[in-house]
């Protein structure tokens, strides 16, 4: 039986790592999804347009038979969509108004193969510590908030 080629259209060092330790190895092709122009009627949905467009932006570059997985997340607080923060100062803005609360983490995901599409979207809610100014600075510090969705990792 041929193997097929398996790409993760993502360019999230966690989905990545994630994959890798459930023993899963897939190649990366990154998406180059302009995520500002996308638009969806709640933030779940968004997660999941985000993460379909990102599969059939990977799989349209792929010759051949593969499975192309497509992800996104979207934090949903206070009835807004928070994607990738951008920048320290406004991941730290985010934190000090999320702390202590609760949130929304919708992830959308997008599989296709040679012969179906599969989509799904997961939503978790996630609770945030009442941490301190100074415990968000130095978060914040790191450089990771900046640059995934909601400002935080789960596993950071």
């Amino acid at each position: 039986m041929p193997r097929v080629r398996f790409i993760l259209a993502s360019a999230s060092p966690a989905r990545l790592r994630t994959l890798r330790d459930a023993g899963v190895v897939p190649e990366v092709i990154v998406s180059g999804v302009d995520e500002s122009t996308l638009e969806a009627g709640s933030p779940a949905q968004l997660a999941q347009v985000l993460a379909e467009a990102k599969m059939r932006a990977v799989r349209g570059r792929v010759r051949g038979e593969a499975l192309v997985l497509g992800c996104d997340s979207v934090l949903e607080f206070d009835g807004h969509a928070f994607g990738k923060p951008g920048h320290p100062e406004i991941a730290a803005e985010r934190w000090r108004a999320m702390r202590g609360r609760s949130a929304v983490l919708h992830t959308g995901h997008g599989l296709m193969g040679p012969r179906q599409v599969t989509l799904a979207t997961v939503s978790t809610v996630v609770h945030f510590a009442d941490v301190t100014d100074e415990e968000i600075a130095i978060y914040c510090a790191t450089g990771e908030p900046a640059t995934v969705a909601g400002g935080f990792t789960l596993d950071g």
